[in-house]
C-alpha cells in the first residue's frame, strides 16, 4: 500500500518553460549573436560595412551547398559529393559556353543539369542499389571531380562575361551572391514546409520504415531530395565560379564538410527528421563569422581549422545529449 501511494504522489514530468523551449530550437541564433558581439569588442573592424558585406559574400556559397544538404540530412542520409559536384557543373558551363560555342544561358541550363544528374545518380545508388549514402557519395565525390579534371584538362577556363555578372554587386552594399543565397534559403524553406516532399523528408528521417507503411514511396522521394541536393551544388558551383571568373576543377575542395558542419551547426540532426532552412543558414553565418573574426584577429589558418573542428564536435555532442533527453 506504501509502494503505490508513493507512485501516486510522483508528479507527472512537467513541461519546459516556454524560455527554455525557444532557446533548445534557436540555440544557433543565441549562439551567433554572442559570437558577434564578442568579435565587436575584440576587433574595431568587425562590425564595418565592408567587413559584413564581406561575411555575407563568403557566406553564400556555403550556405547554398547547405541547403541542398539539409534534404539530404532530415532524410537520414549524407551527401559528401556536393563540392565535387559544384566544380563539375561550374566546368560545364564555361566548357560549354567558351570553347563549344553554346549561348550562356543554355549552357546554365546544362550545367544545371548535371548537378541535378549527379544528384539522381546518388539517389538510385542508395534507393535502387541499396548502398550506404556515405559510400554513394563518396563514389560520386571522386567521379565529378575526375570529370571537371578531364573536362578542364586540369586548367581553369574563363567564365562567359554575362554569368560572371553572379559576383558583383548590386548598387553600392548589394552583393548578387547573398541575394542568391537568400533565394535559395527561401525555396528551401518552402520546400520542407509548405510540400508534400517535404513533410515525407521529415517521416523518413523520423522513421523510414513507418514512413514506407504509411503509403510514402520513399524511393521516390529520396529522388527527389538527392536531386534537390545536386541542383543546389550546382547552383553553388555557378556563383562560386562567377566570384573568380573562373571555373577552376579544384575549386570547392572541401566545402561538402562546410556544408554539413553549418546543417548540424544549424540544429539538424544527423540521425534524420529534425532540420530548419533558418537553422541552417544561421549554421552558415557562424562559419563565416568565425572564420572572419579569426582573420582580423589574425589567428594561424592552421588554428582556425582546429577552431572550426571544435566547434562542429561541440554541435553534434549538444544534439547527442539533446536526443537523450528527449527519450
Amino acid at each position: 500500500m506504501l509502494v503505490s501511494t508513493n507512485v501516486l504522489q510522483r508528479k507527472p514530468p512537467g513541461r519546459k518553460p516556454p524560455a527554455a523551449v525557444w532557446l533548445g530550437e534557436n540555440g544557433a541564433l543565441v549562439a551567433l549573436v554572442v559570437l558577434a558581439v564578442a568579435l565587436s569588442l575584440l576587433s574595431g573592424d568587425f562590425l564595418t560595412v565592408t567587413n559584413l558585406l564581406n561575411v555575407g559574400v563568403q557566406a553564400a556559397v556555403t550556405a547554398i551547398l547547405a541547403f541542398g544538404a539539409t534534404f539530404v540530412i532530415i532524410t537520414g542520409g549524407i551527401d559528401l559529393s556536393v563540392g565535387s559536384v559544384a566544380a563539375l557543373s561550374a566546368i560545364v558551363l564555361a566548357w560549354t559556353a567558351t570553347d563549344a560555342g553554346l549561348p550562356w544561358p543554355l549552357a546554365t541550363v546544362i550545367a544545371l543539369a548535371v548537378g541535378l544528374a549527379c544528384g539522381l545518380v546518388n539517389a538510385a545508388l542508395i534507393a535502387y542499389g541499396k548502398l550506404p549514402p556515405f559510400i554513394a557519395t563518396l563514389a560520386m565525390l571522386g567521379i565529378a571531380r575526375g570529370l571537371a579534371l578531364v573536362i578542364s584538362q586540369g586548367s581553369p577556363i574563363a567564365m562567359p562575361e554575362a554569368v560572371s555578372h553572379l559576383g558583383d554587386t548590386i548598387g553600392d552594399y548589394l552583393p548578387v551572391p547573398v541575394v542568391v543565397m537568400l533565394i535559395m534559403g527561401l525555396i528551401t524553406a518552402v520546400i520542407l514546409s509548405r510540400t508534400y516532399s517535404g513533410r515525407a523528408m521529415y517521416a523518413i528521417g523520423g522513421n523510414e520504415e513507418a514512413a514506407r507503411l504509411s503509403g510514402i514511396n520513399v524511393n521516390r522521394q529520396k529522388l527527389i531530395t538527392y536531386a534537390l541536393a545536386g541542383l543546389f551544388a550546382a547552383v553553388a558551383g555557378i556563383v562560386l565560379a562567377s566570384r573568380l571568373a573562373s571555373a577552376q576543377p579544384q575549386a570547392a575542395a572541401g566545402y561538402e564538410l562546410d556544408a554539413i558542419a553549418a546543417v548540424v551547426i544549424g540544429g539538424a540532426s544527423l540521425s534524420g527528421g529534425k532540420g530548419r532552412a533558418f537553422g541552417t543558414f544561421v549554421g552558415a553565418l557562424i562559419l563565416a563569422v568565425l572564420r572572419n573574426g579569426l582573420n582580423l584577429l589574425s589567428v594561424s589558418a592552421f588554428w582556425q581549422q582546429v577552431v572550426i573542428g571544435v566547434v562542429i564536435a561541440l554541435a553534434v555532442l549538444l544534439d547527442t545529449l539533446r536526443r537523450r533527453g528527449t527519450n
